[in-house]
C-alpha cells in the first residue's frame, strides 16, 4: 500500500499566529493530532502536534498567550503519495514524530499518521514474524 491509500486528504490547517489554545481547540474538534502551519513569509509548510501543545502547558506556558509560530517544527521530512507505507512508517520511527505531511510538487495534499498506518496494515491483515511465530508458523 501506498502513503496516498492511508493519508486523510482533509488537512487541519493554523496560522503562526493563532493560540496554542486556538490550535488545541481546533484540533480538538475535527479529532486529529496534528495541524499543517501555513506562514506565508515561511519557505514551507510547518507542523504543530498535541506533542508541542504539552510540551507549552506542561512549561507552564499560558495556552492564550502562546503563538503556534512559537512551537510548531519548521524542519519536517515529507512524504509524497507513491511513498510505500513502509517507507512512510521508517521516517516517522527514524526521526521520533508520529505524523507526515504529504506533499507533491510543492502542494500539501494530506497528512498521514501512525494510527493511519496501522489501521491500514490492519486491514490489510499484515503479519509479523512474531504473530506468525505465536501462531506456530516459525
Amino acid at each position: 500500500m501506498r502513503v496516498r491509500d492511508g493519508m486523510s486528504p482533509t488537512v487541519l490547517t493554523v496560522g503562526p499566529s493563532h493560540t496554542i489554545r486556538d490550535a488545541a481547540t481546533q484540533m480538538s474538534e475535527r479529532n486529529v493530532g496534528a495541524a499543517v502551519v501555513h506562514d506565508p513569509d515561511a519557505p514551507g509548510p510547518g507542523i504543530i502536534t498535541e506533542r508541542d501543545i504539552l510540551k507549552s502547558i506542561g512549561a507552564g506556558q499560558d495556552p492564550d498567550t502562546e503563538r503556534v509560530a512559537d512551537h510548531l517544527t519548521s524542519n519536517l521530512v515529507f512524504a509524497t503519495p507513491d511513498w510505500s507505507l513502509e517507507e512512510a512508517a521508517a521516517a516517522m520511527a527514524n526521526g521520533g514524530f508520529r505524523h507526515l505531511i504529504v506533499v507533491d510538487r510543492g502542494d500539501v495534499l494530506g497528512i498521514i499518521s501512525v494510527r493511519d498506518i496501522i489501521r491500514c496494515w490492519s486491514q490489510e491483515g499484515a503479519t509479523s514474524v512474531m504473530s506468525e511465530q505465536r501462531a506456530g508458523g516459525g
